[in-house]
C-alpha cells in the first residue's frame, strides 16, 4: 500500500522533468478519467456530475468537479509545479578553451553544490513558428547530455571548508568539446520534431538524470528529484480523481513559479484562482452574493513540503515542533503568517485527518531562523478563504535529489481525498460543521 503509492508518484515525477511536463501529465490523468478540457478563451458549459480542467501557460492547471444537486462551498487543494533549477539562456552556447558549455542562470533557491558532478539533461518547452501560427511544444533531450564539473581539491584546498559558488562561473554545464559548437539548437529541434529555423524561443531547464529510489533498512525512505513539490501536486490531482462525490465542489490547483515568488500570470499571486472560482459560480447560476456565501463555507489546503528534523543537525529544528519522515501530514504554522494556518483552519484539517485515520504532525521554524513561505498566503491576497498550510516532511529541500518517507505519500493522498469530499457549513460566528 505505502510503497505502491510512492512508486506510482515517483513514476509521475520521472516522467515530469519540467513544470510543463508535470502539468501535461496531470492533464492527461484528468482527461483519461473523463474530465472535459476547458479553455479560458472560450465559453464554459458546466453540467452537474461532470469534471473539468484547464491549463494556463502550459505550467499551471486547475481541475474541478460539479456535484449533483445544490452545490456547497469549494474545497481547494493547491500545490506548485516548479522546482529550483538552472534555466538555459536564449543564446546558450559558450565556446571556450577546448570546450562548449551552456550559459544558464539560477532559477529559485537551489542548493548549487548538489548539482555538481552528476549526469544532467535539459527539458521544457519550445515556441515554434508553424505557418502563420506560433505554437508551443514539449521537449526533453532524454539522454545523459550535460555535467557541471567540480574543481579538484588540489586546485582548491579549502573546498571542504565551505565554498561560495558563483552561478556565472561555477555552475555552467559542460556540453561537449570544440566540435559541439552550434549543435544545441539542432538537438532541441530534433527532440521537438521541428527544424532549428522554426524555433522562436524556449523555456528549458536543467534536470537531474538520476532515477527515484526507495531505500533504507526497511525500505522506508524515498529519494527523488523534484519531490518538492511534485509529491504534493500528484497527491492533489490523484485525491480529486479518487474522492467520492459530495455537495462540495472539489478543486485541484497547481500553480507555477512558487520558487521565484508566484508573481506571474500562472502563479498563486495572480487572479487565476479567484477568476476560476467566480467563473465556476457563474457557470452554475450563482449570484454574486451566493458566490460570497459559498466562499465563507470553503477551505483551501496549500500543500508544499516542509523540513523534517535532520539526523546530523537536530539543532536546526524547533525543540518541540519538528516533524519526521513517515510521521504523517505536516501542518505548518508561522506567527508572522508566512504560513496562513490559524487555529480554525488547523482544527478543521485535523478533524478531517482524524476521520480519515491519517496521522498529523506540526512544524514551526526555530524562533531565531527566518523561514520560507509558500503559495497559501499569496493566493489569499486575491480570494479570502480559511487556509491551512500543509505538506510532507523531507530532507535536503531544494537539492536536485531530495528524500522523504515512503508512508507519507499515502498519508497525504488519503488526507486530501477525505478533504475534497468534506462539506463545511459555517453558521456565521466562526463555528463550523463538517459533513
Amino acid at each position: 500500500m505505502f510503497e505502491t503509492t510512492s512508486l506510482e508518484m515517483a513514476d509521475f515525477i520521472q516522467r515530469s522533468p519540467s513544470c510543463y511536463h508535470a502539468v501535461s501529465n496531470l492533464a492527461g490523468q484528468f482527461e483519461s478519467a473523463g474530465f472535459t478540457r476547458l479553455h479560458e478563451s472560450r465559453p464554459w458549459e458546466l453540467r452537474p456530475g461532470n469534471g473539468y480542467f484547464f491549463t494556463r501557460s502550459g505550467s499551471a492547471l486547475i481541475a474541478f468537479r460539479i456535484p449533483e444537486g445544490d452545490p456547497a462551498g469549494f474545497m481547494i487543494a493547491a500545490a506548485h509545479s516548479d522546482a529550483p533549477a538552472f534555466k538555459v539562456k536564449p543564446i546558450p552556447e559558450l565556446a571556450g578553451e577546448h570546450y562548449v558549455q551552456l550559459n544558464v542562470e539560477q532559477y529559485g533557491g537551489a542548493i548549487c553544490s548538489a548539482w555538481l558532478d552528476r549526469p544532467l539533461s535539459t527539458a521544457g518547452r519550445v515556441t515554434l513558428l508553424e505557418g502563420d501560427r506560433v505554437v508551443s511544444r514539449l521537449v526533453n533531450l532524454d539522454r545523459d547530455l550535460l555535467l557541471i564539473p567540480n574543481l579538484a581539491i588540489h586546485m582548491n584546498r579549502k573546498i571542504n571548508e565551505g565554498v561560495a559558488l558563483n552561478p556565472q562561473v561555477d555552475m555552467l554545464p559542460l556540453f561537449g568539446q570544440e566540435n559541439a559548437r552550434d549543435l544545441f539548437w539542432p538537438l532541441v529541434a530534433q527532440a521537438a520534431g521541428a527544424s532549428p529555423e522554426q524555433i522562436l524561443s524556449a523555456d528549458l531547464f536543467l534536470y537531474l538524470r538520476e532515477a527515484s529510489r526507495i531505500w533504507g533498512a526497511e525500505r522506508e525512505f524515498l529519494s527523488s528529484p523534484r519531490l518538492d513539490d511534485l509529491q504534493c501536486a500528484w497527491a492533489c490531482a490523484r485525491g480529486l480523481l479518487d474522492c467520492r462525490e459530495s455537495r462540495s465542489i472539489p478543486v485541484c490547483a497547481v500553480f507555477d513559479n512558487e520558487e521565484v515568488g508566484s508573481a506571474t500570470k500562472q502563479g498563486a499571486d495572480s487572479s487565476l484562482l479567484q477568476d476560476t472560482l467566480l467563473r465556476i459560480s457563474t457557470g452554475i447560476g450563482r449570484t454574486a452574493e451566493a458566490h460570497q456565501i459559498a466562499l465563507a463555507s470553503s477551505m483551501m489546503a496549500s500543500a508544499d513540503n516542509g523540513h523534517a528534523i535532520h539526523p546530523n543537525h537536530p539543532e536546526k529544528a524547533d525543540k518541540t515542533n519538528h516533524p519526521h519522515l513517515n510521521g504523517g501530514v505536516v501542518i505548518k504554522h508561522s506567527a508572522n503568517q508566512k504560513y496562513t494556518t490559524d487555529s480554525i483552519s488547523s482544527g478543521l484539517f485535523q478533524t478531517i485527518c482524524q476521520k480519515a485515520e491519517v496521522p498529523v504532525q506540526v512544524f514551526t521554524n526555530r524562533s531565531d531562523v527566518a523561514g520560507g513561505s509558500t503559495l497559501g498566503n499569496l493566493s489569499n491576497k486575491h480570494v479570502s478563504l480559511n487556509t491551512v498550510d500543509i505538506g510532507l516532511a523531507q530532507l535536503a529541500m531544494h537539492s536536485p535529489y531530495e528524500t522523504g518517507g515512503v508512508k507519507d505519500t499515502w498519508y497525504l493522498l488519503r488526507a486530501l481525498t477525505a478533504f475534497y469530499q468534506t462539506v463545511i457549513s459555517c453558521d456565521g460566528s466562526d463555528a463550523y460543521t463538517l459533513g
